[in-house]
């Protein structure tokens, strides 16, 4: 399991990362079209470490919402 965040870039596209995989991020016009990518990119990424011999990064789950 993986946090993702996800929010509207500014060619209205939806941006989606991962923040425990640095640089794994991906994009869709719909918000769900942007959830199945960065799935997709989230098991090529750690595909890829571990045909690498390289640890794959523990996930971190802390998030806080500010109101301001």
């Amino acid at each position: 399991m993986r946090q993702v965040l996800i929010y509207r870039g500014e060619d209205e596209y939806w941006i989606a990362e991962c923040p425990s995989l640095r640089g794994c991020i991906s994009q869709g016009k719909t918000k769900d079209e942007a959830i199945n990518n960065i799935k997709e990119a989230i098991k090529g990424y750690i595909k890829v470490l571990e045909e690498d011999d390289i640890p794959v990064p523990e996930e971190k789950f802390d998030s806080v919402l500010v109101c301001v």
